[in-house]
């Protein structure tokens, strides 16, 4: 719903920790309303929040939301830990992650959320983005509290944040005068406070002179990006809400991008040509046809009542033994997990119809045994046209044209979220036998002394209308499928170089593509990202890539530490 006034009545926070033993032991929270600034510095984490708690829950500062950028990771379970003790929380939890907290305290209520969660990307980075004050910098290897001197020496300073040259132009201009350690840290935190108050204060102007509402309501990106695209762009009635079992099997259909390793190494003096296919997802969203209206079920061949039937279905697949690169994937459970696979031979799942119909191009038969079928309709080619001309109107450096990315790519995915929110309940840790003897738990988040746990709905609750969250399945499934189809053409194409890798949105090959291919402005068009002379591919997102006359590298770990597997990856390359 559209907003008559902008609105940027917020508070921010953040917290300070010093390495005491291998943990991080918080030691200072500001805070910032727009025209004042507050911190508590005290090396007793339960005082400090305490005090924080008594200075933040006021009266003039009730039902405000308080953002903390990448509240997500430490900080959550740092403060709320703490605020469970003294105030009456409420989290939201969604996929193991905190998506906000409210919590109540003398009859006032907050609620804290993270900044990240709708601009994803470090504060400092946002900071030039949006022309506000710049972090400075801090000694964060200092670990003495009480430390009163001459300013510390270079060694206590992160070399990856700050060079020898600019840390000598401060220690120039800070002179002969005492350097204090609580002192300084206050003054670093509150300029990271007010910094971020600019950048969600300016964030939100942008959005409400674009787009006429204020950021506030939604805790995360995706929730923006589908508020909006259901205020100014979607037609009225067109898009069903897809629940229970509907939604459970065409959940099934819903695979992800396409990642696969076929050739681990090239040939010595082969060079690796890497492209990125230009906003693969706001393409496929603009380009095609997607699932609208409720979903009809049917069982049997669907082909002698109806031409083309689109919709997902469930089908007995036959791919060709001789493929080079399977294109359908599915889900396989295995004893570690669900696996991603592009199997050979017979198999059985859910598919988009245009996939499999792309699919009968690369010799895949299929048999349908029951699916759903749906009308279609062209739903965001406005939404792609008017945000992907803020990108292109804007140049990298402008805040509307990362913003604008940000939404062109955010907003398929909440489509495809869960459709029901878990009831959470929190309980001390001497009452376990409250959460042991409890059938309902799904999951559960030792926080401190207390147990956080994710229950089940009850079945009334599932049945009301409310709980569900405006899901529809096909249409996320369904973009990702345009996605793999879009990434097809690349694969087995006998007038292309060899394929080594593809990852959702790239590929990589021994020799250029045609220039047909090549565009970096047009939606769906490959770009050009690097020539590389010395490659490695391992597995799904696990390579690495060298230039050695410029210097250009990429190493991509999944899951694992980059610097300590760098060297290894480097070795193997040679």
């Amino acid at each position: 719903m559209k907003n008559s006034k902008l609105d940027n009545n917020i508070i921010t926070a953040d917290t300070e920790t010093v390495l005491i033993d291998g943990i991080h032991t918080p030691y200072l929270i500001s805070f910032y309303d727009g025209k004042i600034s507050e911190s508590i510095f005290n090396k007793d984490p339960d005082k400090l929040v305490k005090d924080f708690i008594d200075k933040l829950f006021i009266k003039n500062y009730n039902n405000k939301i308080v953002y903390l950028h990448n509240f997500a990771g430490f900080d959550v379970y740092f403060i709320f830990k703490h605020l469970i003790k003294y105030t009456k929380v409420k989290p939201l939890i969604h996929d193991g992650q905190f998506i906000s907290i409210e919590a109540k305290y003398k009859n006032i209520k907050l609620i804290f959320r993270d900044s990240y969660k709708h601009l994803p990307t470090s504060l400092e980075k946002l900071a030039n983005s949006f022309g506000a004050e710049n972090k400075g910098i801090f000694p964060y290897y200092l670990k003495d509290l009480n430390y009163k001197g001459t300013y510390p020496d270079y060694k206590y300073f992160d070399p990856n944040k700050i060079s020898i040259e600019e840390y000598d132009n401060y220690l120039k201009n800070f002179g002969n005068k005492i350097w204090s350690f609580e002192d300084e840290s206050i003054k670093y935190c509150e300029q990271d406070c007010r910094s971020l108050h600019q950048i969600i204060s300016k964030y939100n102007e942008l959005f409400f002179k674009n787009f006429g509402f204020n950021i506030h309501k939604y805790p995360t990106l995706p929730s923006l990006a589908f508020a909006n695209y259901r205020t100014n762009f979607m037609k009225d009635e067109n898009i069903a809400s897809i629940t229970g079992r509907v939604s459970k099997e065409i959940r099934l259909s819903y695979t992800g991008g396409a990642l696969d390793m076929y050739i681990p190494k090239p040939l010595k003096g082969i060079k690796i040509h890497a492209y990125d296919v230009n906003a693969l997802y706001p393409f496929v969203m603009r380009t095609f046809e997607y699932p609208v209206g409720n979903p009809t079920y049917f069982r049997g061949n669907i082909f002698i009542n109806k031409d083309n039937p689109f919709g997902f279905f469930y089908c007995k697949i036959n791919a060709p033994d001789s493929l080079k690169h399977p294109i359908l994937q599915t889900h396989y459970k295995t004893k570690d997990g669900m696996r991603t696979v592009s199997p050979l031979g017979k198999f059985e799942s859910w598919f988009f119809s245009e996939e499999l119909y792309n699919a009968e191009k690369y010799g895949y038969k299929f048999e349908i045994l029951r699916g759903y079928l749906f009308e279609n309709d062209y739903i965001f080619k406005d939404y792609v046209d008017i945000l992907y001309k803020m990108r292109l109107q804007y140049p990298k450096s402008h805040p509307l044209n990362f913003l604008a990315k940000l939404y062109l790519n955010s907003l398929y995915g909440r489509f495809g979220m869960k459709d029901i929110f878990d009831d959470i309940v929190n309980f001390e840790k001497n009452d376990n036998e409250l959460y042991e003897k409890n059938n309902n738990i799904l999951d559960l988040f030792d926080i401190g002394s207390y147990i956080i746990c994710k229950l089940k709905k009850p079945i009334e609750d599932i049945l009301n209308k409310e709980d569900y969250n405006n899901i529809n399945i096909a249409i996320a499934s369904a973009v990702t499928s345009y996605a793999r189809i879009h990434m097809s053409q690349f694969k087995n194409n006998p007038n292309l170089p060899n394929l080594y890798y593809t990852d959702t949105d790239s590929a990589y090959f021994d020799d250029p593509l045609p220039e047909s291919f090549i565009s970096n402005t047009i939606l769906g068009k490959m770009k050009l990202e690097g020539i590389y002379d010395k490659a490695i591919f391992l597995a799904p997102k696990l390579y690495a890539l060298e230039n050695t006359k410029n210097g250009e590298s990429i190493i991509k770990i999944k899951g694992l530490n980059k610097e300590s597997i760098k060297k290894i990856i480097l070795l193997l390359i040679y």
